[in-house]
């Protein structure tokens, strides 16, 4: 199989869909790799490593697709990538999609072209658990604090408030909507600064699993997290005197549910910050909407909202380097079995199919874009 990847185009993304380490991998089992020119140099990763890890190294993205079968990115085409979609008919592409919140434009594009399109994020395993979509749930979950932490400073109308342990100060009241990898990550990292975190999360085992999870990582410190059951009165009540409101509520492969309204926004303290991780599948706060790294933050009634929808392309060697390490066993078998053959052999990964053959076969999708969706083939 011949296995491409491109330059990632989207603001300020860094990314890059396969390192030197794994294109070797690729090269090693009889395969053939194709990347663009640069497409590494963001993550740090040169030309001459890819040269000599087996590559071919390919002037413009153009030559890659045309050359490829398999596509691996790590975003979803945006609108100055169609054009690729259209000398890609019939052929696979594997990455973060999000579908259901995207441009509906590019799922036209991907029907249209027959485009196999296999989705990182709704990719399972065993368990029902997103393996592909965790490592950067767990580097957003690190990112949220981190710009919430920064964005509270009043030079960005914040509440002038650090997430840092001071002495005879009141530590700063942190809320995370949502328990899943994002706001686990997010509740960690912010209880480990000496924050009050407050995790507001919906099923009572998964609250139980989330206490245990808490104090294995953080020991001690764990008594900064209060778990609490999510409801409409309780996210209210909570998020009324936070600095701090991380959004980080996900249904697979469908829109996150706003489950913050515009009334309890309101109600926040004037320079809170809310950063909304569950941007890149609609957000889950009222008010939301997407932005770049460039134009990161806006401001409503005084809330200060940070809703970047790659916020890993900031920090692109960590990412790049945990993404390939979940995707690359994956590619390595659909390139050594062939696309159909891997989504017939593995129920989990055939989770993964969001457009087979000119058709949507995520339900989910479907629904959010008001589309048909069509025989689901392989699950």
């Amino acid at each position: 199989m011949i296995i491409g990847c491109i330059k990632e185009v989207k603001t300020a993304e860094n990314r890059v869909g396969l390192i030197p380490s794994g294109v070797k991998m690729l090269v090693h089992a009889g395969h053939k790799v194709v990347i663009e020119k640069r497409a590494g140099i963001g993550a740090g990763f040169g030309d001459e490593e890819y040269r000599k890890a087996g590559a071919k190294l390919a002037a413009y993205a153009s030559d890659v697709v045309v050359q490829c079968d398999t596509l691996i990115k790590v975003k979803e085409p945006v609108p100055a990538e169609y054009r690729l979609l259209d000398k890609f008919m019939g052929k696979t592409l594997f990455t973060y999609l999000h579908l259901a919140a995207a441009d509906k434009e590019l799922t036209r594009r991907l029907l249209k072209n027959r485009i196999t399109a296999i989705a990182y994020e709704t990719v399972e395993d065993k368990k029902g658990s997103l393996p592909l979509l965790k490592p950067m749930s767990q580097v957003a979950g690190v990112l949220a604090v981190q710009y919430a932490a920064q964005y509270l400073q009043k030079k960005y109308r914040g509440r002038g408030v650090s997430l840092g342990k001071i002495e005879h100060t009141a530590p700063a009241q942190v809320v995370v909507v949502g328990g899943g990898v994002v706001g686990s990550t997010a509740a960690r990292t912010a209880a480990g600064l000496g924050c009050k975190v407050t995790v507001l999360q919906r099923r009572g085992p998964a609250i139980a699993f989330l206490k245990k999870y808490f104090l294995k990582e953080l020991g001690s410190l764990a008594r900064n997290i209060k778990l609490v059951e999510s409801t409409e009165k309780s996210i209210a009540s909570v998020i009324r005197t936070s600095d701090a409101l991380i959004g980080a509520v996900l249904v697979k492969g469908a829109k996150a549910p706003k489950l913050v309204t515009e009334k309890m926004v309101k109600s926040m303290q004037d320079g809170a910050v809310i950063v909304d991780v569950a941007i890149d599948q609609g957000g889950c706060i009222w008010g939301s909407r997407p932005t770049t790294h460039e134009d990161p933050i806006y401001s409503i009634d005084k809330k200060v909202y940070c809703c970047i929808t790659n916020m890993p392309g900031q920090v692109p060697r960590q990412s790049t380097q945990a993404l390939t390490y979940a995707t690359l066993p994956l590619l390595l078998r659909l390139a050594n079995k062939g696309v159909k053959q891997m989504l017939r052999s593995d129920r989990n990964f055939a989770k993964g199919l969001n457009t087979f053959e000119g058709s949507i076969s995520y339900e989910a999708v479907a629904s959010d874009l008001g589309m048909q969706r069509h025989y689901k083939p392989f699950v």
